[in-house]
Parts: structure tokens; sequence; C-alpha cells
């Protein structure tokens, strides 16, 4: 009998415990405050303005790719998902590893950039090689599996996606992650799109933050452009001279390096008005 009383008492403070995270959870990912949540993210895209944009720049292409249907995903300054989307008839058209991919981009960009400066995926490619500046970062910030694979399928891309309103985690280190930036040159989340490789998926993602207009990016790593744009000066020997340099992908590397270079002239940033 005291062993049975005993028992009970610790499930129930085991209970206790475990609904007092939940509730904190709960709170945390749908804190109003004004520098999280949805009050603190108004200038965020809606999904029906990251769906239209998405289907326009992909039917168009012009990535350099293999002209694949894309997903993309928007997170909010706390990482918290926003809008999840796809271009294409139905959520398969698309890769289906591409959607949890899309959200992990998008939140390693949100995360690794400031108000006064921009880091892309793309620019992280060397330096989280073995000797790079930051090895070992791709191992940190796992993606949580609960919400990336949570849910009922036939949602996912749609506005009842199921990572919607939670914090995805993850840290990538190839292009097609960029943070947002408002009028006012804040940070406000970031954006991320997978579907083809990842030197198209940063064109597309490029094209996509300047069709949204939340591309008031102050500064960046790329030698040539002060921008967050990806960086084509990796060597023979795979040394980049910048140390944010990402390998040019098929199926044309000379072309892929030449739409990628030409991003910051044909989709060039915008400056914030003092």
């Amino acid at each position: 009998m005291i062993e049975a009383f005993i028992l009970e008492g610790r499930r129930a403070a085991v209970l206790a415990v475990a609904l007092a995270l939940g509730i904190g959870a709960c709170g945390d990912d749908n804190n109003t405050s004004t520098s999280v949540g949805p009050s603190g993210s108004t200038n965020l895209p809606t999904f029906d303005q990251v769906k239209a944009s998405l289907d326009s720049i992909v039917t168009n292409q012009g990535a350099g790719g293999f002209n694949l249907q894309m997903w993309a995903t928007v997170v909010d300054r706390s990482g918290i998902v926003r809008v999840v989307a796809f271009s294409g008839a139905t959520e398969d058209d698309q890769w289906p590893a591409s959607r949890a991919i899309s959200a992990q981009k998008a939140n390693t960009a949100n995360s690794l950039s400031l108000d006064g400066l921009a880091l892309s995926t793309a620019n992280l490619y060397s330096a989280v090689q073995p000797g790079g500046s930051l090895f070992g970062l791709q191992e940190s910030n796992p993606v949580n599996p609960d919400v990336a694979y949570g849910g009922n399928a036939t949602d996912y891309g749609t506005t009842k996606d199921f990572m919607i309103g939670k914090r995805i985690g993850g840290v990538n280190v190839f292009g097609g992650g960029l943070a947002l930036y408002d009028a006012t040159g804040a940070v406000i989340g970031g954006i991320g799109l997978s579907g083809d490789t990842s030197c198209a998926d940063h064109n597309i993602s490029w094209r996509l933050r300047h069709a949204l207009v939340l591309d008031y990016v102050p500064a960046g790593v790329d030698p040539a452009s002060g921008t967050d744009n990806i960086v084509y000066d990796i060597d023979g020997s795979g040394h980049s001279a910048s140390g944010w340099g990402h390998p040019p992908c098929p199926p044309d590397p000379a072309a892929v390096i030449a739409i990628g270079e030409g991003l910051p002239t044909n989709f060039p940033v915008r400056t914030v008005t003092p």
C-alpha cells in the first residue's frame, strides 16, 4: 500500500512537470511580445504572397539547375515557422526531403544574421569544412524531428502545415537560405528554398526575397558585392580565397557561376532610406 502510494505520487509529480514544460513550450511558441511571434512579425510575407511569387519564379526559372519544383519556408526572428509553401500542383511534385531542408535553411539564415551583417547558408560551406573558421557548426542545433515530420502529410505546404507555429531548428551549410530584412534594415526572419541543386536553391531564394521586398540587406561577406550573395572562389585544391566560398553546381557550372554572380546586379538588394 505504501509502495503504491509512493509510486502514484511520483507519477503525479512527473505529470505536473510535463504539463508545466508543455505549457511553457506552447507559451513560448505563441509569444506575442513586440520582438517575436505574430505581433512582432507583421512585415513577414503571407502564405499567398510566398506561393504566388514562388510559382512565378519557378515557372520562369533561369536558376541554373534542373528546373525542378521547390519548397519554401519562412521563419520569424524567434525561429518559429510562419509559412510553408511549394511550387507545382501537389506536395510530391518536389523532393519530399526538401520540405524539412527548406525549413532548416530558413532557420540557419535567420539565426546567423544580424541587423548589421547577413550570412546566407551558401556563405557557410567553406567555413564549416575541416580547418574552416566554423568547423563543427553543422552539428549544432539539430532539426526537431517531431516538428518536421508530425501531422498529416496531406497538409504539408499549406496553411495547415504541422510545422507552422513551431520552432524547427537546424543548421544547413549550402545554398538556399537567406535572412529577411524589412525597410528599416532590421532582420525579421529567414527564408529557405530547397528542391534543386544548392546553387539553384540560392538563386531562387534570392529572387524570391527580392520579389517579397524583404532584401534591405545591410552587409555581407561576399567580397564582390558586400552582400550575402553566394561566393564562387574555391580553387582546384578546395581552398576558398575569402573563406566563404561555395562550389559551383551541375549541370553547367560556368553558367551557374554567371547567374549567381549576376544576382546583385539583376536583382539588387535595397537600401534603407534614412
